[in-house]
């Protein structure tokens, strides 16, 4: 198992968090937990006037498939809409279940297809990506709220 999960990319990858560290200012805060593992991501994100990520913070503290994760999540999130960051939630999420051949669009994600045969490391896997999407949400709602 080590050795098909735990590659060379995905050690890179761990090692290569961008935007790894909180935001002072945000618009939402998302922490997600894996009870299975105990892996643990926090996001912060800030939209733009168009309601796309321009700012994102997180904190990983995770095996090194969620670091892995959260390295590509954080490599693709800048720019992207909340509707977009929900279809790759959705994507990985199914992919990692066997229900879709592909990851989706977002680059990267591929690398997690050895990870399919092995259930107990799917959450830590879509932990930033579930986090990102809840936080995208959240921030919509609350600027909704702030304008009403």
């Amino acid at each position: 198992m080590s050795a098909a999960l735990y590659n060379s990319t995905i050690l890179r990858l761990a090692a290569s968090i961008p935007h790894h560290a909180p935001l002072d200012e945000s618009h939402a805060r998302v922490e997600k937990r894996s009870p299975i593992c105990g892996s643990r991501v926090a996001v912060w994100i800030a939209l733009d006037a168009e309601g796309r990520v321009e700012r994102l913070g997180q904190e990983v503290r995770a095996c090194a498939l969620g670091q892995a994760s959260a390295a590509l999540m954080g490599e693709g999130a800048l720019g992207r809409t909340p509707a977009e960051l929900a279809d790759a939630r959705d994507a990985l999420a199914a992919y990692l279940a066997g229900e879709r051949d592909d990851p989706g669009g977002w680059a990267g994600l591929e690398i997690f297809g050895p990870a399919r045969d092995y259930p107990a490391r799917h959450a830590s896997i879509r932990l930033a990506f579930e986090a990102v999407a809840q936080a995208a949400d959240e921030a919509t709602l609350g600027r909704a709220a702030d304008a009403a």
